[in-house]
């Protein structure tokens, strides 16, 4: 099969960097966030949404996903990128592995302030979250719970996972 050995979706704060970072650096293989190419090439995304609104950062971001979804190791997506219809068939040829969190673990993650969908605190995340889940669910090939886990044990169950397909 060709393009990503692995695709991690999930909500914001559920540590698809972090975890998909550690699993790309395992098996040898370039990391892909597809947040972060957006940022490299056109700002931080809060000010995106400010400048521009979110329609226009998610026509960047369904670009960014196609892109990365044609190349090779592993791709981390943006939460709300499941939203759109087309990365959604897109994802069906990819093994995705939706990252879950709880409330409670995520708060912390979600202090700094860059995610703009979640400027009103925990509680616009768990609406947010509970809107997207049944998507995540529907796409996902493995899901893994990051609440209050180590990185380097999620990270070994999806290498596990990888090497038993």
């Amino acid at each position: 099969m060709s393009g990503p050995v692995a695709v991690f979706i999930g909500p914001m704060g559920a540590g698809k960097t972090r975890i998909g970072r550690r699993v790309a650096r395992e098996l040898g293989v370039p990391f892909t966030d597809t947040d972060k190419v957006i940022v490299a090439a056109h700002g931080p995304i809060a000010a995106l949404f400010d400048s521009h609104g979110e329609p226009h950062f998610r026509a960047l971001e369904r670009a960014a996903v196609r892109d990365a979804l044609a190349g090779e190791g592993v791709v981390s997506l943006g939460g709300g990128a499941v939203l759109d219809p087309e990365t959604r068939t897109a994802l069906a040829a990819h093994p995705v592995v939706y990252l879950s969190v709880t409330a409670d673990a995520v708060a912390d993650r979600l202090a700094d302030g860059k995610r703009p969908l979640v400027r009103g605190g925990i509680e616009d995340w768990q609406r947010i979250y509970d809107a997207r889940r049944p998507i995540y669910e529907e796409l996902a090939t493995l899901e893994l719970s990051t609440a209050h886990r180590a990185d380097r044990d999620i990270a070994q169950d999806v290498l596990n996972w990888l090497e038993a397909r």
